[in-house]
């Protein structure tokens, strides 16, 4: 596993949402829509959450998209060992709790 990914607000939201159900596959658009972030800010922290061993990805079967008639999904979802980290990780971080609600979903903070 690679070295442990900083947990930014925008971070622990991301996490929150695949830790709902770890072990179900989550495309870009629906994490983006679950957390309130922007792709552009949403795919860099899940290459990081990736590069850390915490998350793997996929690119959906080419079949599955162009029967549907719309773009290929990459899916997202925790290793083991990365849901694991992740949930040791957040319960080290109890200030998390007060930016964002028990859906990942960010809050403004007075200050952010």
């Amino acid at each position: 596993m690679g070295a442990e990914p900083r947990l930014t607000p925008q971070t622990v939201a991301v996490v929150r949402a695949l830790l709902a159900d770890p072990t179900k596959p989550r495309w870009g658009r629906d994490i983006a829509a679950e957390t309130g972030l922007k792709s552009g800010s949403l795919h860099p922290i899940l290459a990081r959450l990736e590069q850390a061993g915490w998350v793997e990805s996929y690119w959906e079967d080419p079949a599955a998209h162009e029967d549907a008639g719309r773009p290929r999904r990459r899916y997202y979802r925790f290793t083991t060992s990365g849901a694991q980290a992740a949930r040791f990780a957040l319960a080290e971080l109890p200030q998390a709790s007060s930016r964002t609600s028990a859906s990942g979903r960010l809050h403004p903070q007075p200050g952010y």
